[in-house]
Formats: C-alpha cells, sequence, structure tokens
C-alpha cells in the first residue's frame, strides 16, 4: 500500500523544467513551527493539525502549527529569557537578529494556531489560560499583523521564554517547488494551565496523537504529510517524555534538508539526502494521478475530543 507522502502531480513536470534551465527557483521565505507536546499514559503526544484540502500548498497534509517569520521581529527590541541571541543565532545557523526573528517566529504562531502561549511576566514564569477576550483580541491582531509580536509583548509585559524551545530540524523546500520555505523546527512542552484550540484558519482540525501512531497512519496511507513532519515525529517517536524531547534537541543535527532531483533516462528521481524512504522514481510516461489521498481522521489518543 502507498504510503501518504504529499506528492503534486505537477512536480515531474517542474523538475524537467528546472533541469532545463527554463524554471528559475523562486528564494525560500523564513519559516518557523513548533512540535507542541505533552505526557500521558501512554508516552507523549504532539499537537498536530489538518490543512485545509483547499490550501494551495499541502492541503489535507497534517502539520504542526507553524509559519512565516515577521521581518519586523528581525530587530525590535525584545524582553528575552533563556539562551542568549548569539546562542541561537549559532544554534540556528543565522546572525543574531535572524535568530531573535525565527524564535519569535516559533513562539508567535504556537499562539496564533493553537493559543498556546510560550512567554511569561519573567524569565522563570508562564502566563496562565490565555482564552479571555483580551487576549483574542490581541491573537488575532498577531493574525492580521496589526501588531508585532515585540509590541504585543512589551503592552503585556511579557517576557519570551525561549529556553522552553528545543531547536529540532531545518528542512529548505525543494528548488523546483513555487512556493518555498526555509523551516526551522522546534520542539516544546505544553505549559501548565494552559491549552490547545483551532485557532488557525488554515486547519479544519487539531488532534494529539502519540508520534507512532502519526507515523503508522502514514505508512498506511491513512494520513497525508509531508517529508519533513514525518522524519521529525520518527525523530520524537524516539523521546519517552517531553522532558527527554526537549533535552535530546541540544543534539540534534540542524545541517538544512534539501531534497535534490535528477533525470536518470526517462525517469525523475527525486531524493532526500539522509533521508531514504522519501526517493520517489516518477517514469515520464506514468506521472502520478493523484497528489492526496483521502484525508484520515486520526483517533485521539488521550481519549477526550481533539484539542
Amino acid at each position: 500500500m502507498a504510503n501518504g507522502q504529499w506528492y503534486p502531480p505537477e512536480w515531474p513536470e517542474r523538475i524537467r523544467a528546472l533541469a532545463a534551465g527554463t524554471l528559475t527557483p523562486v528564494t525560500p521565505k523564513r519559516a518557523a513551527t513548533v512540535m507542541l507536546l505533552k505526557d500521558t499514559g501512554s508516552g507523549p503526544v504532539v499537537h498536530m493539525l489538518r490543512r485545509r484540502t483547499s490550501m494551495a500548498f499541502a492541503g489535507g497534509a497534517y502539520a504542526y502549527p507553524g509559519g512565516g517569520v515577521d521581518p519586523r521581529d528581525d530587530d525590535r527590541a525584545v524582553g528575552w529569557a533563556g539562551p542568549t541571541r548569539a546562542w541561537w543565532a549559532e544554534r540556528l545557523g543565522v546572525d543574531e537578529a535572524g535568530a531573535q526573528a525565527i524564535v519569535c517566529a516559533a513562539v508567535r504562531e504556537t499562539y496564533e494556531e493553537a493559543g498556546v502561549l510560550l512567554a511569561g511576566p519573567t524569565g522563570d514564569s508562564v502566563v496562565g489560560d490565555t482564552t479571555g477576550a483580551d487576549w483574542e483580541a490581541d491573537r488575532a491582531a498577531l493574525v492580521e499583523r496589526e501588531l508585532s509580536f515585540a509590541e504585543f509583548l512589551d503592552r503585556r509585559g511579557l517576557v519570551l521564554r525561549s529556553d522552553l524551545l528545543g531547536a529540532w530540524a531545518r528542512w529548505i523546500t525543494p528548488e523546483f517547488e513555487s512556493r518555498r520555505y526555509d523551516t526551522w523546527f522546534f520542539v516544546a512542552a505544553l505549559p501548565e494551565g494552559q491549552r490547545t484550540r483551532n485557532a488557525s484558519t488554515e486547519a479544519d482540525r487539531t488532534v494529539w496523537i502519540t508520534p507512532a501512531d502519526a507515523t503508522a497512519g502514514y505508512d498506511k496511507g491513512e494520513l497525508l504529510m509531508m517529508p519533513p513532519t514525518v522524519a521529525t515525529l520518527r525523530g520524537l517517536a524516539e523521546c519517552g517524555t517531553a522532558a527527554e524531547a526537549l533535552a535530546s534537541a541540544a543534539g540534534r543535527d540542524m545541517t538544512p534538508v534539501l531534497a535534490r532531483a535528477r533525470l536518470s533516462g526517462d525517469e525523475v528521481v527525486l531524493s532526500w539526502p539522509g533521508h531514504d524512504e522519501f526517493t520517489k522514481h516518477v517514469p515520464s510516461t506514468n506521472p502520478p494521478t493523484s497528489a492526496h489521498p483521502a484525508p484520515a481522521t486520526p483517533s485521539d489518543p488521550t481519549g477526550g475530543a481533539p484539542a
């Protein structure tokens, strides 16, 4: 049975155009995404959302909360706790301004799409319930970019808790894709007193699921996912607790993963270095007829309603 790897049918044609020099790669946009974890009796579960099938990029695929970097967060003064910007710059492979913006994007997007805020009034505290009307007004202003994240933190008198994040991986969208992202993947634990909700307009469902169950659904072709999502889930499945995942993040390789495409006779061969399971061989005479298996609905392993 085919797995649930997201593979747009237009890719072979675009790969051939890139090889022929008739396709110019677009510059990838910086982005951040967060694998939010909480512990259960069955081990840690991760918060995932299913992108609406109407989305132009990876519609119907399961992913984590995340999105693009806001350039306004590059050089604005931000209340900051945890490792220094210089430490994050070295870890993420960027300059200090870029590191601040990427970490800000990770925390902001988690708040925008899941309602969870990794910030507190002091460097060793985290806000509690963020579901009030005033919080929702600020969240909506962030989504609409009417308010920068730095302005939001300042207005609230909050400090960003960068120590609650662990950098896990970095993947760059293939050069032949029309929408490209340079995405840093982070891991974090759900703060005590907070709860997730589907606050994203881009998702039709959210769920808490064990990484093992998520990858099993992918392997059976029941859950549609992109390669970086599957690869990070397989890594999370090795961790027995959320704390263990956070601790292991420090040792994770942050070398960017970028897909490679080549022509072998009349066949397109697509591969992701270091991740052989995602290699695709596509004959020119028999391109894939469908990019999307029917999106499935995983059960909630925590026994309650999806977040």
